[in-house]
C-alpha cells in the first residue's frame, strides 16, 4: 500500500489546466446579458419606413460615352474607371446591362430610401393620369387619317425607286450590248452573210 502512494505522489500534474468553474459561469451570464440588451436595444428602435418605389425622373445616360477611347489607370478614382459609374452606391459597373440592373435593383434602391414595393394607385389617381395624358396630346397630333397618308406616300416612293432601278439596269444592259458588239466594216459583212441585219444608212 505505502508503494503505490508513493508512486502517485511522484507523478507531475503541474501541466494540466485547472477551470474554476464559477469564473466561467459568470462570463456565460454576463455574455447572455449583454446579448438580451442588444436584442432588445434593436426592438425599442422604430422599424425603418422607406417610401415606395417611385418613376424615375431623369433620362438615364448610357450613350454619351459610347465609341469614345478612355485611358484607365489603376490609381484612378472610381468615377473615372472604366464602366459605369453608381455615385449613390459608390460603385462602378462595368456594362449597360449590368449597369441598369444596378439602378434597379435592391441595394440602390434602397440606397435611395425607397423599398421595393409599388404605391397601390386608387381610381382617382388613374383618373387623373389619363387626364394628363390626354392634356400632354397635342390637338394636331397623329390620327389614322396622317397614318393612311403616310402609308400611301410610303408606297409612292417605293414605286417610284423601283422604276428608276429598273430604267438603270435597261440603260446597263444597252450600254453592255453596244460594248460587246463588234465593229464590222461593212464590205467584210456583206461578203459574209450579214448585210441584212444592219439597216444601210444612204
Amino acid at each position: 500500500m505505502a508503494h503505490t502512494s508513493n508512486t502517485a505522489a511522484g507523478v507531475d500534474n503541474t501541466f494540466r489546466r485547472k477551470f474554476d468553474r464559477e469564473e466561467y459561469l459568470e462570463r456565460a451570464r454576463d455574455r447572455e446579458k449583454q446579448e438580451a440588451e442588444r436584442v432588445k436595444s434593436k426592438l425599442k428602435g422604430p422599424p425603418v419606413q422607406r417610401k415606395p418605389l417611385k418613376h424615375r425622373d431623369y433620362e438615364v445616360d448610357l450613350n454619351s460615352r459610347l465609341g469614345k477611347t478612355q485611358v484607365v489607370t489603376p490609381v484612378a478614382p472610381l468615377s473615372q474607371q472604366a464602366g459605369y459609374y453608381c455615385s449613390v452606391c459608390e460603385c462602378v459597373v462595368k456594362d449597360s446591362a449590368n449597369y441598369l440592373d444596378h439602378i434597379n435593383g435592391k441595394k440602390h434602391q434602397r440606397a435611395l430610401g425607397m423599398s421595393m414595393r409599388v404605391e397601390r394607385a386608387s381610381l382617382e389617381q388613374v383618373q387623373e393620369r389619363f387626364e394628363v395624358l390626354k392634356k400632354r396630346k397635342t390637338p394636331g397630333s397623329f390620327t389614322e387619317q396622317d397614318l393612311e397618308e403616310r402609308i400611301i406616300k410610303q408606297q409612292e416612293e417605293e414605286e417610284q425607286r423601283k422604276r428608276e432601278r429598273r430604267e438603270r439596269k435597261k440603260e446597263k444592259k444597252k450600254e453592255k450590248a453596244a460594248e460587246e458588239e463588234p465593229e464590222v466594216d461593212p464590205d467584210v459583212a456583206a461578203m459574209m452573210g450579214f448585210g441584212g441585219f444592219r439597216s444601210s444608212k444612204k
